[in-house]
């Protein structure tokens, strides 16, 4: 295919979890200074799901609109990316794939790699449409961060998904070429199999955080990419949402660039408006900043985003994107805000049963009662197998 036809971010959608905890009721109940939360870390409060919401509840939310406004006449691929898997060998897209009524003609696959997983793939949708222009990719990216409790973690908690369907001539933003890339091995945060919550080194994290962005823009401008200057914003996962600010800063000393505050907030600020309410959603932290930045930003038709994805471990990726003129017409800024509206604020108390509960290993028959007002549902396990339904009030939006 001419390397001239634009492939990147033909439709955006997002979801989340029924219920949210504020910071100041997680303030109150362990004492910290609230500034910590708002100031310190940049976040007001975290998505948290009923127990009939998951991963694959809220990835079929989000991937519902799409279908709806698009069909999946030209879908032929499903990649899911996860670093919160329901299972160690079946793909949650498949069950996806059921709900939203896939064709059979569909490959779906899930992939891992800490919060980068969704730059994957993308990346490898953009490839996959290259290959045949007619064809169109849905990447979702779906995630609940979970910590222990009392840990520095706790706070950082949240969930989303975010639904993209990726196709040449996009109406959204164009995916740019070249990528910068950064692979080390890190322990800086890791889940192992036996776990349900997440270890983290906070100031290793950071610290590997940082040296992907010097890596991945040194690959990236060795490899022919546009100058600092040429970007009108920038997008970095977000695992707290001054970090996106704490990335830039960096980004902007490691170029020999003066650092001005008020350049740097106009840079990253509007990208952080949802994960500051949501939460670390992982893989689909970084693209809830670019729903965010395109919902709320003044126009950026033909400006250019910088991508700064990483993922814990570790692997980074920088790529630019270029905003395709008319897209407002084709965004879902009232949708977006509904899912972060619709939320019912819980106590500390149902936050703790939310928290410790833990489906029995048995495989016993576990039906779950409904709480979610969203299209979807975990209704319950049986014989070790989770069993998903629509709702009868599916709130589905084109």
């Amino acid at each position: 295919m001419p390397s001239e036809i634009a492939i990147g971010i033909h439709d955006l959608s997002i979801a989340s979890t029924q219920y949210m905890l504020t910071h100041a009721t997680l303030a109150a109940q362990n004492g910290a200074n609230l500034g910590k939360y708002e100031r310190g870390i940049g976040q007001r409060s975290m998505s948290m799901p009923a127990l009939d919401e998951d991963i694959v509840t809220m990835a079929a939310a989000a991937a519902a609109p799409i279908l709806q406004r698009h069909s999946a006449d030209r879908i032929r691929t499903v990649v899911f990316a996860t670093e919160s898997a329901v299972d160690q060998a079946k793909a949650a897209g498949i069950h996806v794939h059921s709900l939203l009524g896939l064709p059979s003609a569909t490959r779906v696959v899930e992939l891992k790699q800490a919060c980068y997983g969704g730059t994957a793939g993308l990346q490898f949708a953009v490839s996959l449409v290259h290959r045949d222009p007619a064809e169109q990719v849905l990447v979702i990216a779906s995630d609940l961060s979970k910590y222990d409790l009392g840990s520095p973690g706790e706070a950082t908690q949240g969930a989303a998904a975010v639904a993209m369907l990726v196709s040449a001539a996009p109406a959204l933003v164009r995916v740019d070429e070249p990528s910068g890339l950064f692979t080390a091995d890190v322990m800086d945060f890791w889940r192992p199999n036996y776990r349900t919550t997440a270890l983290v080194d906070g100031r290793e994290s950071i610290s590997a955080y940082l040296q992907a962005v010097e890596g991945t823009w040194k690959d990236y401008t060795e490899r022919g990419g546009r100058s600092l200057g040429e970007f009108s914003a920038f997008c970095y996962h977000q695992p707290f949402t001054k970090m996106a600010h704490k990335a830039h800063v960096h980004l902007l000393n490691y170029c020999g660039r003066e650092v001005d505050t008020g350049a740097v907030d106009r840079a990253v600020g509007p990208t952080t408006a949802y994960n500051a309410v949501i939460g670390n959603s992982y893989t689909a932290s970084m693209y809830l900043g670019l729903a965010a930045l395109l919902d709320n930003a003044d126009d950026l038709s033909n400006r250019t985003i910088g991508f700064l994805s990483y993922g814990s471990g570790a692997v980074a990726e920088f790529f630019a994107g270029t905003v395709t003129p008319g897209y407002r017409a084709h965004l879902r800024s009232a949708a977006h805000r509904a899912v972060i509206s619709r939320r019912q604020e819980i106590d500390y108390a149902r936050y703790r049963a939310i928290h410790e509960h833990a489906f029995p290993v048995d495989g016993g028959n576990y039906p779950v009662p409904r709480e979610t007002t969203g299209p979807f549902r975990l209704a319950g396990l049986s014989g070790h197998k989770r069993i998903y339904e629509l709702t009868s009030n599916p709130h589905l939006e084109a």
